[in-house]
């Protein structure tokens, strides 16, 4: 019993290390001074529920929550980079490998997320 349960984490350790990796190969994680430095020039997509998003988000991002992003991919564009972020990045790597399987091939997401930034940011009134 313990030979197949030792057989079965490994399988789970090997399944889990090959998509972490995949993962990473596809996506490109931005310290907050990359991210700075390039979502100007990108679609600043925060993935967050609309209450999250409401209470603070970083100026000039719009909101097109990781729930609807299937349904709002048509705006969108594949030709543009695209920068996401969530509260603490699982959200937005789960975006953005999403994003990833729909053409999507210029993928950032901000490390740690919402956060640990201390740039600039806006709330709804």
């Amino acid at each position: 019993m313990l030979k197949y349960l030792i057989i079965i984490l490994v399988v789970f350790l090997v399944v889990y290390v090959f998509t972490f990796f995949r993962t990473r190969a596809k996506i490109t994680f931005l310290t907050q001074d990359q991210f700075i430095e390039g979502y100007r020039k990108a679609q600043l997509i925060d993935v967050r529920e609309p209450s999250e998003f409401d209470r603070g988000y970083i100026r000039g991002a719009r909101n097109v929550p990781m729930t609807q992003l299937k349904q709002r991919l048509i705006e969108l564009r594949k030709d543009k980079p695209v920068y996401l972020y969530c509260q603490n990045s699982a959200r937005s790597v789960r975006a953005a490998n999403m994003l990833r399987k729909k053409g999507y091939n210029d993928l950032n997401v901000l490390q740690g997320g919402f956060r640990k930034w201390t740039g600039k940011i806006d709330a709804k009134k």
